[in-house]
């Protein structure tokens, strides 16, 4: 029979006639000339010509060579508002080698473009870019020249194009409109696919960007190009037996036959397939069943385990001929989300069990760590996670109104053993369902999975932030006549598109539609429940700042809290480089402008002054910064009492409601120098808040409260996978005095590993009675937890017994502190004339972090460590520490 010459087989012959005399047995060479560095910058009339660094921005070049200063000083983030209303020009040139030139396929990829620009290379426009979350790769073989070539990349202003996009948008309004005046934002945000914040939000400036902020390159080949590599690992229960879903994103310049190959050698499993790579770009799927004979090591989130990882290798073979080889870490780890019923309680679970152990998930939200992307150090990113960390958390929540973080971000959180709630970057809006946007979200989508579903860290895909609790309680006054519509884009957008392609992509773990939701109520309800905020059913968010927050019974007993907190200002070391000196007042213009939250300047004193006596120094600078150290106190004891309500919830149902099993407070970073809700300040120093969350979410924690009868109720809480047998310590102690009133032990009783569980409880008035002349007012409370051999478990707390200003016999405690070098490092010597709360240890600019600060002294003498980040001495620590107590601020 005759031999039929297919397209397939035309290829075939092209690539073994043509090719494979330039190849070796080595993997097939392909050429990649990188575009990042120095390229030009010119704004739309051509009064500015800059060089400007790729990756990057408009912003950062202008600041680097000096025609702007610091955007983040003092008002500045009003006065560039000119920068995002103009359009701006990248340009730059390049050599593409002659053996560049003449590989079969040659494409420049830009792997992220904010936002809206037209590609040109030598004159002739390759595309435009609408998203600035997508990667974008463009076919230039027959465009490149010998010699110079030309690339252009001219954007158009985000402010403008958002405004345009709205106008066209007539038939119906896409709400908000404007953010509120209070954040000096920009307008229609939602109508453009980049980063929401970038307009502003109620923590951050407003910036909108324009650049390269990612990298940008030339690439070659004359086979096949691997563009994507993911792997999900699957687990049978019935089988016991792990599988690898391996996926290769291939573009190849013929269809071809081949074979593929991949291994987990570690784990000595190993399969090839024969594989037809088709011309063009595709995704090729395959199943590697990982040998029984190895136990697989998995996967642990911080404190539960460790985070082993395996080497997965990928090579492709055309004949005996190597075309790819490609190397990855691969990890294993199950994750579910459980909602079911709950004995005793209306509505259905919500918790997290990975490797099959209900987690609870201890943590923050992310925000976007820098206006400019540009200028997020790996430094920065290791620096913020480990802090997270080393404050005993497990979990941190991608929101979504800032960016799909880089890559480094990930692996930083594969390898510590954070889990990432990853939200899709829609928040606090509604949006159009145009078939341009859908589309465009639709490859944002799928290449966002695609790049970020072999991360062991993230354990949930949520579809955006607050758009279903906006739609359900109607924030924007949306007429009832046009909810429907405003439903069927929701559904239409989230459900019908985004749920849809995760559901295909990544069938490894749960996804849910918004946050906070009911979830799979929800879901029964059409996607958008009658009340979003039911503590019987999914996450919720609370925020409250007029109720007294030492009050535990104004807080839901939600299944689980994903968001929740309050503000504080920074330090005056992270404020003083942004500012002068006529700024530093609480007062001030500049303390007005810097604070975005509607009349949050306000609240933080209001809330200050239930507790503790406001500063009134006839000093300004010395009342200024004692008001920023009022406002940490009080952040750092509300979001105390409210995570530590949560986590003392996780065993118990209480008028059919609990089961609490996370508590992600709002929110870790911050993207300025400003008031926030966060626990670590621009640039990293930590707050008084995040001392304490690495006390709060401890594996072992003694929580102590009032109940409604003024009974002392002391549970511990134990997040460990083993029983321990725990008694709990009180000790009394007269605000008059360092020696103990008097010392209260518990019988021993059995805690089991990941509950919740009353190990004493006494009524106050009992237990005051048996301690001397004690009352309310002179007396306060600390407690732990320890075992029968007298080893503590898990730190110190302490309970007042009224509120700091009412105490009686608080005294000033006049510390002195002297400062020491060993082999170890610094520590501080503290010594104390009396009972000192709230003690705060600060080396001003000296970056670093303290062991302990903002604790209770009831001790004469106490040392503390101090990390640096840097060199210094003891001189220059001794020459910058100030310590700071409550009474110092009377």
């Amino acid at each position: 029979m005759a031999q039929v010459w297919t397209p397939l087989s035309w290829g075939l012959l092209w690539l073994v006639v043509g090719v494979l005399p330039a190849l070796s047995s080595a993997e097939e060479q392909r050429l990649q000339l990188s575009l990042n560095g120095k390229w030009r910058l010119s704004n739309s009339n051509g009064s500015l010509h800059l060089p400007a660094e790729v990756p990057g921005c408009v912003h950062s070049a202008l600041q680097r060579q000096q025609y702007i200063q610091d955007p983040y000083f003092r008002f500045n983030d009003v006065l560039y508002r000119w920068i995002g209303l103009d359009n701006w020009t990248y340009t730059t040139t390049f050599t593409a080698s002659p053996q560049i030139r003449v590989k079969q396929k040659a494409l420049l990829v830009f792997d992220g473009v904010d936002t809206v620009a037209s590609v040109s290379l030598n004159g002739i426009v390759l595309g435009k870019t609408d998203n600035m979350f997508r990667r974008y790769d463009f076919s230039v073989r027959d465009l490149l020249k010998d010699g110079e070539n030309v690339l252009e990349v001219a954007f158009l202003s985000p402010v403008l194009y958002a405004a345009e996009r709205r106008d066209a948008h007539s038939s119906y309004a896409v709400p908000p409109e404007c953010p509120p005046d209070v954040q000096k934002g920009e307008c229609h945000v939602n109508f453009i696919r980049k980063e929401q914040s970038s307009f502003s939000w109620d923590w951050g400036p407003s910036f909108p960007t324009m650049g390269l902020w990612k990298g940008v390159r030339l690439e070659a080949f004359d086979i096949l190009q691997l563009v994507q590599l993911s792997s999900l690992p699957l687990y049978n229960r019935s089988s016991s037996q792990w599988r690898l879903q391996v996926e290769l994103l291939v573009d190849a310049v013929q269809s071809f036959h081949g074979k593929v190959e991949i291994s987990v050698s570690e784990l000595n499993s190993k399969r090839a397939a024969p594989t037809t790579f088709l011309q063009g770009k595709f995704n090729y799927n395959f199943t590697l069943n990982i040998n029984q004979i190895r136990e697989v090591k998995l996967w642990w989130p911080s404190g539960l385990g460790d985070q082993p990882a395996y080497l997965l290798t990928v090579r492709a073979f055309l004949g005996t001929f190597l075309i790819l080889h490609k190397e990855s870490k691969v990890f294993f780890r199950t994750v579910e989300l459980i909602q079911e019923p709950v004995v005793g309680s209306p509505g259905l679970s919500f918790y997290f069990r990975v490797n099959g152990r209900p987690v609870f998930l201890k943590g923050s939200n992310w925000i976007p760590a820098h206006s400019f992307q540009d200028q997020v150090t790996p430094a920065s990113l290791r620096n913020l996670l480990q802090s997270a960390v080393d404050a005993n958390m497990n979990a941190l929540r991608v929101w979504g109104g800032g960016v799909y973080e880089q890559d480094l971000f990930y692996d930083i959180c594969d390898e510590l053993g954070v889990m990432v709630w990853q939200d899709f970057m829609f928040a606090c809006a509604m949006y159009p369902t145009e078939d341009d946007f859908v589309q465009t979200v639709r490859e944002e989508v799928v290449q966002q999975v695609q790049r970020l579903k072999s991360h062991p860290s993230i354990v949930i895909w949520s579809g955006n932030n607050e758009n279903e609790a906006a739609l359900a309680t109607n924030w924007f006054n949306i007429p009832a006549s046009l909810k429907p519509t405003y439903l069927n884009d929701y559904v239409t957008l989230y459900v019908n598109n985004i749920r849809r392609i995760v559901q295909q992509e990544d069938p490894s773990r749960p996804f849910l539609v918004s946050s906070p939701t009911n979830g799979a109520e929800s879901e029964q309800e059409g996607w958008v429940a009658a009340n979003p905020y039911d503590p019987h059913y999914g996450d919720v968010h609370f925020y409250s700042y007029f109720l007294d927050c030492w009050d535990w019974k104004t807080f839901p007993r939600t299944r689980f809290a994903s968001e929740y907190g309050f503000q504080s200002w920074p330090s005056f070391s992270t404020l003083q480089p942004v500012s002068m000196q006529d700024d530093w007042s609480y007062s001030s213009n500049f303390s007005s402008h810097r604070q975005h939250h509607e009349d949050g300047n306000r609240q933080m004193l209001q809330q200050a002054a239930l507790h503790f006596i406001l500063p009134n120094s006839t000093f300004p600078l010395k009342r200024f910064t004692d008001t920023l150290y009022i406002t940490q106190v009080m952040q750092a004891e509300c979001v105390k009492t409210q995570t530590e309500f949560y986590r003392r919830s996780r065993s118990e149902i209480i008028e059919g409601k609990g089961h609490t099993m996370g508590a992600l407070y709002w929110q870790l970073n911050d993207i300025w120098q400003a008031p926030s809700w966060s626990s670590i300040e621009f640039g990293g120093k930590w707050k008084m808040l995040h001392h304490f969350a690495q006390n709060f979410f401890a594996a072992v924690l003694p929580v102590g409260f009032e109940g409604d009868d003024d009974t002392l109720l002391v549970y511990a809480v134990s997040d460990l996978s083993r029983d321990l047998e725990l008694r709990a310590v009180v000790t009394v102690y007269s605000w008059a005095d360092l020696d103990s009133v008097c010392t209260l032990t518990s019988s021993p009783l059995l805690v089991s590993g990941g509950s919740a569980t009353v190990i004493y409880k006494q009524s106050v008035a009992a237990l005051l009675a048996g301690c001397g002349h004690c009352t309310r007012l002179t007396c306060l409370l600390t407690f732990h937890l320890q075992d029968e051999d007298g080893v503590q478990h898990g730190p110190t707390n302490r309970h007042f017994l009224c509120s700091p200003k009412d105490a009686v016999g608080l005294q000033k405690p006049n510390i002195t502190a002297k400062v020491q070098e060993d082999e170890s490092g610094f520590t501080v010597s503290l010594h104390s004339a009396a009972v000192a709360p709230f003690v705060w240890l600060d080396v001003g600019n000296i970056p670093g972090r303290f062991s302990s600060n903002g604790f209770l002294m009831v001790t004469r003498n106490a040392t503390v460590r101090f990390d640096t980040w840097r060199p210094t001495s003891v001189g220059e620590l001794s020459g910058s520490l100030t310590v700071t107590t409550l009474t110092d601020v009377y």
